[in-house]
């Protein structure tokens, strides 16, 4: 897995994540997102019992989609790809919320 890629949200609020970026770091398809600054970041949940948001398969390749929009900072839009990046010294995936859609 890269150390840098990008993720997508949707204008309907969802974050798509790659399968691979979900098998990766998100194993039990259970996550916890909260903003950080300028940042969202997503941790994995290690027991589906514990709660959380839980990924959901968008198509057959794998890739995986969760609603998001309610834990977004403000009244923005932040459709379009992001740079993300996995921080194993908190175990979470970072995605920066300040770069322009697309870049």
């Amino acid at each position: 897995m890269p150390e840098a890629f990008d993720v997508e949200f949707t204008k309907r609020g969802y974050l798509i994540l790659d399968a691979g970026v979900a098998q990766s770091f998100f194993p039990t398809d259970a996550v916890i997102a909260m903003p950080r600054g300028r940042e969202l970041w997503v941790l994995p949940v290690n027991n589906r019992a514990s709660g959380g948001l839980l990924l959901k398969q968008r198509n057959a390749r794998g890739d995986r989609s969760v609603l998001v929009w309610h834990v977004m900072p403000g009244e923005e839009s932040f459709d379009g790809t992001r740079p993300a990046r996995w921080d194993p010294a908190n175990a979470a995936l970072r995605i920066a919320l300040d770069s322009a859609p697309g870049t």
